[in-house]
């Protein structure tokens, strides 16, 4: 549930992403078991059809966005009855499933968390990286942040159909269930004291970056083992996340060849 309103232009349907819209037709794709992706709810709605559809959007654990009618009406001009929704074009894995595999089959967990990325763009970016890099898995929260669009598999050359994507309700309690797990957490930020290149990154990892904005959050970076910077030598001081992403990562793939 989610009474934050949506900001910026809706994105229209991709060729792998499924829209729909309609009070019955949302509510049955969510007894379906479908994925659903995003759903946009007209702010003034009432009824008993929108209370229905709310209550199975709690019951499941999905979240939408109440938004102007103006919004609904750019997705579609149909008869949308104050509902659209999108059908998610891969299906998110539960991370609770997906780290204990990883150990069972005796691999040495990388993982990516993405705190709050949301240019689709650098998604994708980040996820064609972390794929080449061997990346199990990408960690990435329910609202606000980019989700697995047509465009963002499109923009990853499809990584993002190979990666298991999780897509968790709480970032910090993912955090501190992969550190309960054995799992180190580094973040990469201009507040770190070390070089990333001095930290250990061979072992049971999960690297952490924030987004274009802010960087990672406070309560992020409070549950995080390391807090690692890339040197700077010029004047601009940043570099762009998919970028300082990949450096990290192949710093990672690079200690763990040489073991």
């Amino acid at each position: 549930m989610n009474t934050t309103p949506f900001k910026g232009r809706p994105r229209p349907a991709g060729e792998d992403e499924q829209m729909i819209y309609g009070i019955h037709p949302v509510v049955e794709a969510i007894r379906a078991g479908k994925e659903i992706d995003r759903v946009f709810i007209h702010r003034g709605a009432k009824g008993d059809g929108i209370q229905q559809l709310k209550r199975e959007l709690k019951d499941n654990g999905i979240v939408w966005q109440d938004v102007p009618l103006e919004k609904l009406n750019r997705f579609t001009r149909k008869n949308h009855q104050d509902v659209v929704a999108f059908i998610a074009p891969i299906s998110y894995q539960p991370l609770e499933e997906v780290l204990p595999s990883l150990f069972e089959r005796g691999v040495t967990p990388l993982l990516l968390v993405l705190d709050r990325i949301t240019d689709v763009r650098n998604f994708g970016a980040i996820a064609r990286t972390a794929e080449c890099a061997g990346v199990h898995a990408i960690i990435i929260p329910e609202r606000g942040a980019a989700t697995v669009t047509s465009d963002a598999i499109r923009t990853s050359a499809g990584a993002l159909s190979r990666i298991p994507v999780c897509r968790v309700r709480e970032l910090k309690h993912a955090a501190l269930f992969l550190r309960d797990s054995g799992i180190v957490l580094a973040a990469a930020t201009e507040k770190g004291k070390d070089h990333y290149f001095e930290a250990d990154l061979s072992v049971p990892l999960a690297i952490v970056m924030g987004s274009e904005e802010d960087g990672i959050s406070g309560d992020m970076i409070r549950v995080c083992d390391h807090l690692l910077r890339i040197p700077m030598l010029g004047n601009l001081g940043s570099l762009n996340v998919s970028v300082a992403a990949g450096i990290l990562l192949f710093e990672s793939v690079r200690q763990r060849i040489k073991k």
